[in-house]
């Protein structure tokens, strides 16, 4: 084990690398609650989305421990089941079975794109100063993410968002859990966000905010999705756009999560480049192809992993250990699904804030530079899309450069991922 996973050459072991696994899977797992729900929007029967998204994580999170042997763990990715489920089968009309059959193209455009090292090409070609920015705008985005969680920020009809109810108990017990994570992280204590998603669900059992379901339960059955996909129905001319939709968003996000995650776990190279990135590619596009052939939207590599790395992950032992958790969940549903949102919030909203660490990298004595990766950053949040922050800090890199009379260090990756995000914009 030591010796496939490098643990002793990158400073951890087998139990720091579990522990890190496990706070990835608690902060991730709510995944299996929302995502049937949203394919049964889509009218996709719901316990066979439930079975395909546990398992969906599982192969997708495997194929990256395994083949890639990074910390990251995948799933069918927030955004993209709302895109498929509302847009394409809800307002477009487009019938599940071509829409899954769409996902599994982008999968496969993806793929060939990994094994043409074009993509490798495209994420190398990014500049540090951006990489940093998106690093940032991730955890900004969880940050609003996990605030809203803890209850502290809400909608509101003049401000678009609004200080939440504070004295409300779960917000309370939130804030409590962001407190004691925080605390036992100063005092380096080994496992710090479990213990503080564990304690926080436990305070929340006298008040009903953690609703203890059981523990074992038989999974439904995966017949009603699994190979369901139409391709055919998906090569038709009039869904290329659908394809190329699916696959882009699905190139920015995973783009952002890798660069985020990377930079994050020390795994990436000095001069910004990413090791072994073909191999993670291929697991990303893997875990795509595979979960539309059981039956869900795209499956991408989960921001959320940036919790296990805080907790020590280093190793594909983490995203291997996530995999695990997930298959268990198969049968432990009634124990998985008790763990509330008060809990993990606070965890989100502690991995954001050590996010935004890297911003003090930047060089904040070229505009050129920091000004791209401080709107990327910014815009993330503010969009609530990753994907939307990315094209945003391309194509602004690439006209800042252009008009300061330096397009020479607009690198050919950057002036492509520009044209493609503004293709992007214009069919959105």
């Amino acid at each position: 084990m030591d010796r496939f996973f490098e643990l002793s050459a990158r400073g951890t072991t087998p139990r720091t690398e579990v522990l890190a696994g496990l706070s990835t899977y608690l902060t991730m797992v709510y995944i299996a609650v929302v995502n049937p729900s949203i394919m049964a929007a889509a009218g996709i029967d719901q316990g066979a989305a439930f079975v395909a998204t546990c398992l969906a994580a599982a192969i997708g999170s495997l194929l990256m421990g395994l083949l890639a042997n990074y910390p990251i763990a995948l799933a069918p990715g927030m955004g993209l089941n709302a895109y498929f489920a509302f847009v394409v089968v809800g307002a477009m009309g487009i019938p599940w079975q071509v829409a899954l059959g769409a996902v599994f193209v982008s999968g496969l455009l993806f793929f060939l794109v990994s094994v043409l090292r074009i993509r490798e090409w495209l994420i190398n070609g990014i500049p540090m100063s951006l990489k940093l920015g998106i690093a940032a705008g991730i955890g900004f985005l969880l940050a609003l993410i996990g605030l809203q969680g803890m209850g502290l920020v809400v909608a509101n009809p003049a401000t678009m968002i609004g200080l939440g109810r504070v004295t409300a108990p779960g917000t309370l017990i939130a804030c409590a859990g962001f407190l004691l994570i925080a605390g036992l992280a100063a005092r380096a204590v080994p496992g710090a966000i479990v213990l503080g998603i564990l304690a926080t669900a436990a305070i929340g059992l006298p008040f009903g905010l953690t609703e203890f379901k059981g523990l074992i339960s038989l999974p439904p059955s995966l017949a009603p999705t699994f190979l369901q996909m139409d391709i055919a129905g998906a090569l038709q001319l009039g869904l290329v756009a659908i394809v190329f939709t699916f696959f882009l968003l699905d190139l920015l996000d995973n783009t952002g999560t890798l660069i985020a995650t990377a930079h994050r776990s020390g795994l990436m190279n000095p001069d910004g480049t990413v090791p072994r990135l073909g191999r993670v590619l291929m697991a990303d596009s893997g875990g795509a192809m595979i979960g539309a052939a059981l039956g869900t939207s795209t499956t991408v590599s989960y921001i959320e992993s940036a919790a296990g790395i805080q907790a020590g992950g280093r190793t594909g032992l983490t995203a291997v250990t996530v995999a695990v958790l997930f298959l268990l969940t198969l049968f432990l549903a009634p124990l998985a699904t008790a763990i509330p949102a008060i809990a993990t919030a606070p965890a989100l909203l502690f991995v954001a804030c050590l996010m935004a660490k890297g911003l003090q990298d930047l060089a904040w004595d070229d505009a050129t530079e920091y000004l791209p990766a401080i709107l990327t950053a910014l815009a993330m949040p503010f969009t609530f899309s990753i994907a939307t922050g990315l094209g945003l800090g391309f194509i602004t890199y690439a006209l800042i450069k252009v008009m300061a009379g330096r397009a020479a260090e607009v690198h050919g990756a950057v002036w492509l991922l520009a044209a493609m995000s503004v293709v992007k914009f214009a069919l959105a």
